[in-house]
């Protein structure tokens, strides 16, 4: 997630820089030819590219709403994640103790187990972050060959390349109890079966009186908020914006660009002979903010691809371990995670 106040001019640059050259091109060579060889059959009337480009500015604002929404929405499931997160740490202190036991725990004993619980949930975080990182198909590391390289350039300037986190590899395993992780990170969804470790421990508690059925249900009710969180975000993982949406506004802004500037160079042509050459800035000034409008959008309906427009969620986990660990009363605590060059991830 970008968190300057605002996008600057040379970032603006690196993202559509390359646009820019083509689109220069493309209007020089067409004004050229239009004033050059004289071919008045070149020109072509303003009405009908104001048309096209008005219809495809409404299509582009549909999309890019759209792609809004699967970010905002993406944003509104990690911070019920964050509440959820905290009302399982406050409600494990709270319900597990020698309140209905007959063989009392210690303290040490009761610390451990309250320790377990909530730090396999914070492991949950971690493992899940990691799932909803993996590629699919539409995203744009797995496009063309150039589409591709961009990304993976983006992703190391301005996502999560920034960070070289391991927390997956290494971190997990301090989270989770010995044992445990070499079983459930050979599992399809580590997440779905972090949890589902979680609820069977629940249980065993529960036949060992630690919490009674009032407790038990409670707390498995967190558990499955957990599973409707992980769900939704999978849902906007797994679903993408539908392609006739996502992938014909690019088509229409070529059409638009194509005719763009034969509608220019006739345009600065019928003021005044000499005014012809402005149809060059003008046109790529035109069709650049066209493609802009594309690229925000396009590179905004996936929230958790690893890119500046992200779901901040390695921020997110670590403001969960922290809150966590300090009900815990542990002192020895990871620090925040910083943005790096105005993006927070």
């Amino acid at each position: 997630m970008y968190i300057e106040k605002n996008f600057g001019f040379w970032n603006v640059i690196k993202f559509t820089g390359r646009h820019i050259l083509w689109l220069t091109i493309w209007a020089t060579a067409v004004t050229c030819l239009y004033e050059l060889t004289h071919w008045t059959w070149l020109a072509v009337p303003w009405l009908p590219i104001s048309v096209i480009g008005t219809a495809v500015a409404f299509y582009i604002g549909f999309k890019n709403n759209q792609a809004y929404d699967r970010l905002w929405e993406a944003r509104k499931i990690w911070g019920a994640i964050v509440n959820s997160s905290r009302a399982w740490g406050s409600t494990v202190l709270a319900f597990t103790g020698n309140y209905f036991r007959e063989k009392r725990l210690t303290d040490i004993e009761l610390q451990q187990l309250r320790q377990r619980l909530i730090y396999r949930h914070i492991g949950w975080l971690y493992a899940l972050r990691n799932q909803l990182l993996i590629p699919t198909t539409w995203e744009h590391i797995n496009q063309g060959r150039h589409v591709a390289k961009q990304a993976q350039k983006r992703q190391e300037e301005f996502g999560t390349g920034l960070y070289k986190d391991t927390v997956t590899e290494v971190e997990l395993k301090n989270f989770l109890p010995a044992g445990e992780y070499d079983r459930l990170i050979n599992y399809k969804n580590t997440a779905t079966q972090i949890i589902n470790e979680q609820s069977i421990e629940l249980a065993q508690i529960k036949d060992e009186n630690t919490i009674d059925d009032f407790r038990h249900m409670e707390l498995q009710s967190i558990l499955n908020d957990f599973y409707i969180h992980q769900g939704k975000c999978e849902r906007i993982k797994k679903f993408p914006l539908p392609r006739q949406y996502g992938s014909t506004s690019i088509i229409f802004i070529g059409i638009f660009i194509l005719l763009l500037p034969f509608g220019m160079a006739n345009e600065f042509h019928k003021l005044n002979e000499s005014l012809v050459w402005l149809a060059i800035p003008f046109t790529v000034l035109v069709a650049w903010v066209y493609l802009m409008m594309e690229l925000v959008g396009d590179y905004s309906e996936n929230p958790f691809e690893g890119l500046g427009n992200d779901i901040p969620m390695l921020s997110l986990c670590r403001v969960i371990e922290i809150d966590l660990r300090e009900m815990l009363g542990e002192t020895d605590l990871p620090p925040n995670i910083e943005p790096i060059n105005g993006v927070l991830m």
